[in-house]
């Protein structure tokens, strides 16, 4: 089941996370003057390489504040119990998985994303573009494979890019849990020039992983 491969795996994704964060990135918040009942609007882009900073070749996450400025984080904080929409702008190319269980889709409500407006339940990694990244959180049995962009095409060279590149582009939505830290990465072993693909941004909380904070 995937929901029990990603429970497995949270475990080591955490420690490793924070054996090698150094600083803490900013955290964006969702849940501040939220009315209840209300969906909370979140959006991301996965990029393949960051294009400044210490470590300007990472693949990277980041994530759109409430006020529209993308910040380069991958802690976010929303309330406990919503709905949460989720957008992701994918701007990297893929390649086949080597566990195929994390293409399907999984903890979304309704067992699906919507890839460029269509409706997706599974991504077949050996055809097309393959798979860039996931947007997993484990403990919630949440997985949402994220179709690659083709890599002959003219990629965006650093973040935050804009639409104007190649890019798909995926919704979902989940429901918060109750009140936690939950942690949340990418689960495609996409850290160039590492052992396995499992090193660097994979294990560093801003780029290919973080942490959800949930409050009541």
């Amino acid at each position: 089941m995937v929901a029990s491969a990603l429970a497995l795996a949270a475990g080591l994704a955490v420690m490793t996370a924070m054996a090698f964060i150094a600083t803490t990135p900013a955290t964006v918040d969702f849940s501040a003057g939220h009315r209840a009942g209300q969906p909370v609007n979140v959006t991301f882009q996965t990029v393949g390489s960051y294009g400044s900073g210490t470590h300007a070749s990472w693949v990277s996450y980041e994530i759109q504040a409430p006020s529209g400025q993308w910040v380069h984080t991958t802690l976010w904080q929303v309330p406990a119990h919503t709905r949460i929409n989720v957008t992701i702008e994918q701007f990297d190319s893929g390649s086949p998985l080597r566990n195929q269980e994390i293409g399907q889709v999984t903890g979304t409500l309704g067992g699906y994303m919507l890839l460029n407006g269509k409706r997706v339940s599974v991504v077949n990694s050996n055809s097309g573009n393959g798979v860039a990244h996931t947007f997993s959180i484990p403990n919630l049995g949440l997985n949402v494979p994220l179709y690659g962009v083709n890599g002959n095409a003219n990629l965006c060279g650093a973040a935050p890019c804009t639409t104007s590149s190649p890019h798909n582009l995926i919704k979902f939505s989940f429901t918060s849990p109750g009140p936690g830290s939950y942690p949340w990465q990418c689960f495609v072993p996409c850290g160039l020039g590492f052992l396995y693909g499992n090193g660097g941004p994979m294990q560093t909380v801003g780029y290919m992983d973080g942490f959800m904070k949930v409050v009541a």
